[in-house]
């Protein structure tokens, strides 16, 4: 059995919907699969004396689940006031305008094209919903619009997909670039650094306890890919594809092409680098 302590991040284990912080609830979304780990997480976020609460990341139009998430707010006592996103996939915000219709509540989001309501979300916002203080974070990377929001209260951070609980996210490309990757993960490690963040509170998988471990290992397993990919066009390996079935020999074939997206990303980066 492995040692989930000896993991990148020190996952907690089995991801289960219920507390994970003391302002923090996940509830499990049911739709698992290779890119979505045991499925979404979405979290709902609150005071714990307050009867007002956020939710980010609705998840997958799943009318269950999105009733799920209604009734364990209502059943700690708490009216869900204001949706927030951390990027755009399906498996986040399909459910974002039937949510909003079983909450009335608007929708936030750096994407215009996401939002139901007005305001949307800028770099260093403060969310103060029921006295809860949760800070933006741009992060952009695994997508143009990716967010991560800061809960200093818990000394966490919820991440969407830029932070997984478990192996490594995709750099979807040409929306997601690399450079902008690298730089949101050293604004992390900041957090971690700066901020005292410790807890991960990622769009998939389990809660992580070791932020900045996991911000280390992130930021090594990209600059050992890059190494990887560079070594692979100097032996006359070309396309992207190409690239895959030598870089990523070991990885199930079923993810190749989510690891296509990350090597057209990477080959993007070597080439604006004057690399190859």
């Amino acid at each position: 059995m492995t040692n989930a302590a000896a993991l990148p991040g020190q996952p907690r284990g089995s991801v289960v919907s219920g507390p994970a912080t003391a302002r923090a609830v996940n509830v499990l979304a049911p739709n698992p699969s290779a890119m979505t780990l045991d499925g979404t997480n979405t979290w709902i976020v609150s005071e714990p004396d307050s009867d007002l609460a956020v939710v980010i990341d609705p998840g997958p139009l799943d009318d269950a689940h999105l009733q799920h998430v209604v009734a364990t707010a209502e059943e700690a006592g708490k009216r869900i006031a204001l949706t927030l996103l951390t990027h755009g996939h399906p498996d986040h915000a399909e459910g974002a305008g039937r949510f909003a219709e079983l909450t009335g509540t608007k929708v936030r989001a750096l994407d215009p094209a996401l939002r139901l309501g007005d305001e949307g979300l800028s770099a260093g916002q403060v969310i103060t919903t029921g006295g809860l203080e949760m800070r933006v974070v741009p992060t952009p990377g695994h997508t143009a619009d990716s967010l991560c929001f800061h809960l200093p209260a818990d000394r966490a951070v919820l991440t969407g997909d830029t932070v997984l609980g478990r192996g490594t996210t995709v750099v979807a490309h040409p929306d997601g670039r690399l450079g902008d990757y690298l730089d949101s993960l050293r604004r992390l490690r900041s957090l971690t650094v700066d901020d005292g963040v410790h807890t991960v509170l990622p769009g998939h998988g389990p809660v992580l306890d070791d932020a900045q471990g996991v911000v280390e290992f992130y930021l090594a397993h990209r600059a050992n890919r890059l190494a990887q990919v560079e070594t692979a066009v100097e032996n006359g390996h070309g396309s992207a594809a190409e690239v895959v079935a030598h870089v990523y020999a070991d990885v199930d074939r079923s993810l190749w092409p989510a690891a296509e997206l990350s090597v057209r990303a990477q080959l993007e980066y070597l080439r604006e680098h004057g690399l190859i």
